[in-house]
């Protein structure tokens, strides 16, 4: 039998055939079902669910109370707010068995999910959008957007360290924190040196 080269605590269930990366953290009262895939260097917090064959990339930070239902992949770098949720089924019934038709919803890469947090299935978030506390998202989010309320809408741009973006009559913007700039064009943000 391998090593364990995550840490889980003691109160943590983890199914069978699960995937944990090295150096990922599992906590209090969590369960991790069949099948899912944790990357490297995660934090799970308290009382959280992933279901199974959710796959979450390396260094995702998950806060306390968030649901993570099948059909829901996260690139590296994602932070899920505490007690954020995602859904899975459009036209959820108690009398009406939908688990073949779970809708999928992927996250990029970088972005952050606020707290209280609702992503309705089949609605992709870009990389490093910010979904502020409390929205409900009902459509695609752009790479880099800023969105808030409910429904959920656009208010602004967000850097890849998490600042609003605030972009000159030439359609540039600079990051206060780190420096990158970035270039607004037709209706899209895109960083201009990697």
């Amino acid at each position: 039998m391998a090593e364990k080269n995550y840490f889980s605590h003691e109160t943590a269930v983890i199914d069978d055939n699960c995937k944990i990366g090295e150096g990922t953290k599992i906590w209090h009262f969590s369960h991790i079902m069949p099948n899912a895939t944790i990357g490297n260097n995660c934090n799970i917090g308290q009382n959280v669910v992933v279901s199974p064959e959710v796959v979450l990339g390396n260094n995702v930070k998950v806060q306390n109370n968030v649901s993570i239902y099948t059909g829901v992949t996260c690139d590296d770098d994602v932070f899920l707010g505490p007690s954020m949720v995602f859904t899975n089924v459009i036209n959820p019934r108690s009398a009406v068995n939908r688990k073949n038709k779970y809708a999928k919803t992927h996250v990029g890469k970088g972005a952050t999910i606020g707290a209280n947090a609702t992503i309705v299935c089949g609605n992709n978030i870009g990389k490093f959008a910010f979904i502020g506390a409390g929205a409900v998202v009902i459509k695609n989010i752009a790479d880099y957007a800023l969105v808030v309320g409910n429904p959920a809408k656009q208010i602004g741009w967000m850097s890849e360290c998490g600042h609003k973006l605030d972009f000159n009559e030439n359609g540039v913007a600079v990051c206060p924190e780190s420096g990158e700039e970035y270039q607004l064009k037709e209706g899209r943000v895109l960083k201009t040196k990697e």
